[in-house]
């Protein structure tokens, strides 16, 4: 073996002492037992529940809450047949009068010449019915297509305690008149489930413009279904809060 291949030899290391007293390291904290949970109450939901007026969510008008007396010597049924209620049943029923009401009322401008008159006969229901002039607002809108949109803005405000659409719908050569009258319809229905305020539809769907000039009348039926929901709404909301 030559001296090349001989390792030296070095003393083994130690560490040096240490001095002063042993080190330990710190405990971990005691973890905290988390706090038994309240049982919860036989049958109460736990989500929030609503309080107060069942129809908070529903716009409505101040007049909104005006419930009309029905004059005793005059007959304010207007809508043909008569529901014959048994003794002990409880009755909700509105009275188609508009006393401090008020009420917004959408036409359509397509057909004009029926829907003005369909305007005025409106117009003069309403007055017949005590709703005073500043308490009507009148939106034209272009056709029955745009009905629903405005009839749902006009409720959305909460200004009117009840809505009258007006138009009329001619069938012509293509299924143009089925879309419209459809979406119309249903388009109207929805602005008054959606917003909970009556939407009465005076919308003529005809066959020709003579059939709509013969139902000009309509416009005053809408009116008095319009104002008749209206007071049954303020019965309703009334009786629920009782």
């Amino acid at each position: 073996m030559s001296e090349f291949d001989q390792q030296p030899e070095f003393p083994p290391l130690s560490a040096p002492p240490l001095s002063g007293p042993p080190v330990t390291a710190p405990e971990p904290p005691a973890a905290e037992e988390p706090a038994p949970a309240e049982p919860a109450e036989v049958g109460v939901d736990t989500d929030e529940a609503p309080a107060g007026d069942p129809f908070e969510g529903w716009p409505a008008a101040q007049s909104a809450a005006v419930i009309e007396e029905s004059p005793p010597d005059t007959s304010v049924e207007h809508v043909r047949g008569e529901i014959r209620v048994p003794d002990g049943f409880t009755v909700l029923e509105g009275t188609p009068l508009g006393n401090r009401r008020s009420v917004g009322v959408v036409v359509s401008r397509f057909n004009g010449g029926v829907t003005d008159k369909m305007l005025q006969t409106a117009l003069d229901t309403l007055t017949e019915l005590g709703v005073s002039q500043d308490g009507i607002t009148i939106m034209p809108v272009p056709g029955a297509f745009e009905l629903p949109l405005a009839a749902m803005a006009l409720a959305k405000t909460r200004r009117y305690a009840c809505i009258v659409a007006l138009g009329a719908i001619v069938r012509g050569d293509t299924p143009h008149f089925e879309y419209v009258a459809s979406e119309c319809a249903s388009g109207l229905q929805l602005a008054g489930i959606e917003t909970g305020v009556p939407v009465a539809f005076g919308v003529l769907t005809v066959e020709n413009v003579e059939q709509a000039e013969q139902r000009v009348h309509k416009a005053a039926e809408a009116v008095r279904s319009a104002l008749e929901m209206a007071d049954l709404f303020a019965r309703l909301r009334a009786s629920a809060r009782a």
